[in-house]
């Protein structure tokens, strides 16, 4: 939980990074704030129901920095990320794909390929699939397990 909490905040930072050109940190802090305000109920206290362990600052220390994780491996990797992307979705650029989507899709592949150690592509899958559901179209869910799913085959 605390974890999808932290790829929520990260695909809002590199959507805001997308339009707005913030810098990484900057990026983190306004969309974990944002979160915040608009899910009181299901940001860091409802992660600290599966995390006693944790305190309030500490949980909220944890998600952003899992999040700048996220951010600045989806930035430094962005080219080869890309690149993945575009060998995997059939008839689709990441530029021609909605900016939610990519960035969906971005996080998935860095914690697919370039985080050490690799996420298992299931998890990545379900965790991407689930985000989608929440901030994509209705077409976003199918749309990004097609793309992971036909990465994880590779």
């Amino acid at each position: 939980m605390i974890r999808r909490l932290a790829r929520e905040v990260a695909l809002q930072a590199l959507f805001q990074i997308d339009f707005t050109g913030n810098e990484v940190e900057q990026a983190v802090d306004a969309a974990l704030d944002e979160h915040e305000e608009l899910h009181p109920e299901a940001a860091v206290d409802k992660a600290l129901d599966q995390h006693k362990e944790l305190g309030a600052a500490s949980a909220r220390n944890y998600v952003k920095k899992y999040s700048m994780v996220l951010v600045n491996g989806v930035v430094e990797n962005k080219e080869a990320i890309d690149a993945t992307l575009n060998s995997c979705a059939t008839e689709w650029t990441v530029e021609r794909m909605p900016a939610t989507d990519r960035n969906i899709l971005r996080v998935a592949v860095f914690e697919m390929r370039h985080e050490k150690p690799a996420l298992a592509a299931g998890v990545a899958i379900n965790e991407a699939v689930e985000i989608a559901k929440a901030y994509g179209t209705e077409e976003s869910p199918r749309f990004i397990n097609g793309v992971l799913g036909k990465l994880a085959r590779k």
